[in-house]
């Protein structure tokens, strides 16, 4: 060897170098191979569990992050957001060390046969907003560090053995939405401080516990609440505190030792009496609501002559309302049958009558039809409009009620809000709020023909993808929209987009399991031609991923203004394939746009084509090649932050759209697999 070679390879620098050189190769080796500290805790849990763990095979310590991994769920930046493991037997504790998961956001662990307490780290989750951790075996005191648990929206302990009394703290969940802890042991007096959380707007339940005392006083400020269940504890006093609550919908306060005079208001008045069964003290204008007492005396006497009164009059008022009804269904040609009753159902106070709205359904007030009913615009007696769906099945009743009573739940500002719903043995009928700016369908191709400037658009479609991320991720379990077009976006008073006809193609074709059934009356595709996926169209598994195609259509169709079918189009070809087609030739890309969307900025063309690439990358052949929805909202929020930099000429160029679309904006992490759906909630709500 040369004496100079040598002295080089010997030489300190040149052996600290490469020392240096080799453990940082150690280093990048091991940082390649090791799993981050959030896998560790999540595995750390794993090995905490002594039942059955098959199904998180695919929690691998060799993997350098769990985004992959079964029930996990990551931000773009690779942040666990989401844990969603259900009916498991997983026999073991809570976690107590998600510490390192600092942007979990949802944790859901209900049916997996979990045990022990409810460790006081659980406070310690700062960014929970939503937790389901029912149907367990957990017990013990719900610790005072759930105070700490500030973002939280939903909390549902229901179906454990937890016992003692609820911590004061729960006042600091501010944003507490719905909490559900029936089918537990608590007990002592309800906290007033329950009372005290003006957000509780959806549900609470504390039925099926040992719960004692009065209704505190604090609960008349629970105004925006819908629905309230206390059934089952041993609570006294009277009811006198609840008749405040102008949004009730459900109230259950049977099953407890309640006395005094049934308040005197009409959703009093009109709860059945199972829901006030059990209340041996509970009267109404001198007569006990139940039949405990014996029957020789007054009380009973009085019931007894209450009750013959009543069904006299309730008799005569369905003979005639059962001839009206006769009478009108000639005329409208929908003969109904005289035994036909009809079951209401309401999440918001409305006052008229079901025949205000049935001699309304005429063909002069049809605004819209779709694959799952005829919508009608009714004008109720105190002058409010409402939107009523005439549902065009017939199924069984229990599936449909259980359908729509979740989707009653929904909370999202870009989905249309269901009012309630009635149903007989021959109709099924929707209300929803009335909107009179129609819908996109009609901004693009009705008489204005896609006035809409490019900002105006955008928005409506990132919100629509908002909608459609929230039925989603966040409802549980997912609701699949089935029916995405533009048809169905309606604008409210500012142009802001609502979603509407939300799982409804699925509820019509549903036989109670997630397939779509073959056998109803109207045609089997649920969906609107033009817009359905390919899986979709042939009858295949469909999916969220169904719903991502559909909505990658209606993207092309703000960007081009034309209709899917649009019949100018050469050779009769579908929009997508046309678009497929413009660009395989290398034609300019801002001939697809409309072209009232031409000669803008540079950088608004440049978000036009990076829309672009984003439909194109949700209307893939392939469902598991499309991202999921709230990656698709990821990217289309970071359109407005891209570098607007580039130059015309370099927008204009032929391969300008291909350069783009071989780089849409942020699609990073993009994780696969579907959401599981027991409540609506969703993280796109809790932001809302």
């Amino acid at each position: 060897m040369p004496a100079t070679l040598r002295n080089l390879l010997l030489s300190p620098n040149i052996f600290s170098i490469t020392l240096l050189l080799s453990i940082n190769s150690l280093f990048f080796f091991s940082s390649c191979y090791s799993i981050d500290e959030q896998g560790q805790a999540l595995l750390s849990w794993k090995n905490s569990l002594n039942g059955s763990t098959d199904a998180l095979r695919s929690w691998n310590p060799s993997d350098t992050s769990p985004c992959s991994w079964f029930g996990v769920r990551c931000s773009s930046n690779g942040e666990v957001e989401e844990i969603t493991l259900k009916a498991l037997n997983f026999q073991g504790p809570l976690p107590s060390n998600f510490q390192r998961l600092k942007s979990l956001k949802t944790l859901v662990l209900s049916s997996t046969n979990l045990t022990g307490t409810i460790p006081k780290e659980f406070g310690e989750y700062r960014e929970l907003s939503f937790v389901d951790i029912s149907d367990n075996r957990l017990t013990g005191q719900l610790p005072h560090s759930i105070g700490s648990l500030t973002e939280l929206t939903k909390l549902n302990l229901g179906k454990n053995q937890l016992s003692g009394s609820i911590p004061a703290e729960i006042l600091s969940c501010s944003k507490l939405q719905l909490l559900d802890i029936g089918n537990n042991g608590f007990s002592g007096e309800i906290p007033k401080q329950l009372g005290q959380i003006p957000s509780l707007e959806i549900s609470l339940n504390l039925s099926c516990n040992l719960f004692s005392g009065e209704i505190p006083s604090e609960f008349s400020g629970l105004t925006k609440i819908g629905i309230l269940d206390i059934s089952h504890n041993k609570l006294s006093g009277n009811l006198n505190t609840l008749t405040s609550l102008q949004n009730l919908v459900s109230l259950n306060v049977s099953f407890n030792d309640l006395s005094g005079e049934l308040p005197n208001t009409p959703f009093f008045r009109k709860l059945p009496l199972s829901d006030l069964a059990a209340n041996n003290g509970l009267y109404i204008s001198g007569g006990v609501t139940t039949p405990a007492d014996r029957m020789g005396s007054r009380h009973n006497r009085s019931v007894m002559k209450l009750i013959t009164s009543v069904l006299i009059s309730v008799s005569a008022v369905l003979l005639l309302l059962a001839v009206y009804t006769l009478v009108r269904a000639r005329i409208a040609g929908n003969i109904l049958r005289e035994d036909d009753s009809w079951e209401m159902t309401w999440y918001q106070k409305l006052d008229f009558s079901i025949d205000d709205i049935v001699r309304n359904l005429t063909s002069s007030n049809v605004i819209g039809t779709g694959s799952s009913g005829v919508v009608y615009r009714v004008t109720i007696p105190n002058g409010e409009t409402l939107a009523v769906k005439k549902m065009w099945s017939s199924e069984e009743l229990g599936a449909f009620n259980s359908e729509i009573q979740t989707l009653g739940l929904i909370r999202h500002k870009n989905i249309i809000r269901l009012l309630g719903w009635g149903s007989n043995r021959n109709l099924k009928i929707l209300f929803y709020d009335y909107l009179p700016n129609g819908s996109l369908s009609s901004l693009l191709h009705g008489s204005g023909k896609g006035g809409a400037d490019w900002e105006a658009r955008y928005d409506v479609v990132l919100g629509v993808a908002h909608a459609l991320a929230y039925l989603h991720h966040d409802c549980v379990p997912a609701i699949l929209h089935g029916d995405v077009k533009a048809m169905n976006v309606l604008l409210g008073p500012g142009y802001e987009p609502f979603l509407a006809d939300f799982g409804l193609a699925r509820i019509v074709n549903s036989n109670g399991d997630d397939e779509f059934s073959k056998t109803s009356q109207r045609p089997q595709l649920a969906g609107s031609y033009g817009y359905m996926a390919p899986e979709h169209a042939s009858m295949q598994s469909i999916t969220e991923k169904s719903d991502v195609y559909s909505f990658g259509v209606v993207l092309l169709e703000v960007l081009t203004g034309r209709h899917p079918l649009d019949p100018t189009l050469p050779g009769g070809a579908h929009l997508v394939q046309w678009i497929r087609d413009h660009l395989a030739s290398k034609r300019d890309p801002i001939d697809i746009l409309d072209q009232k969307l031409r000669g803008r900025s540079d950088p608004t063309m440049h978000e036009m084509l990076q829309t672009l690439a984003v439909s194109f990358l949700c209307v893939s052949t392939r469902a598991e090649e499309r991202p999921m929805m709230k990656d698709v909202v990821a990217m289309l929020k970071e359109i407005r932050h891209v570098d607007s930099a580039r130059t015309e000429p370099e927008l204009l160029k032929g391969g300008g759209l291909q350069s783009i679309l071989a780089s849409p904006p942020a699609r990073r992490a993009v994780s696969q697999g579907s959401s599981n759906c027991s409540f609506a909630f969703s993280e796109d709500s809790r932001s809302q």
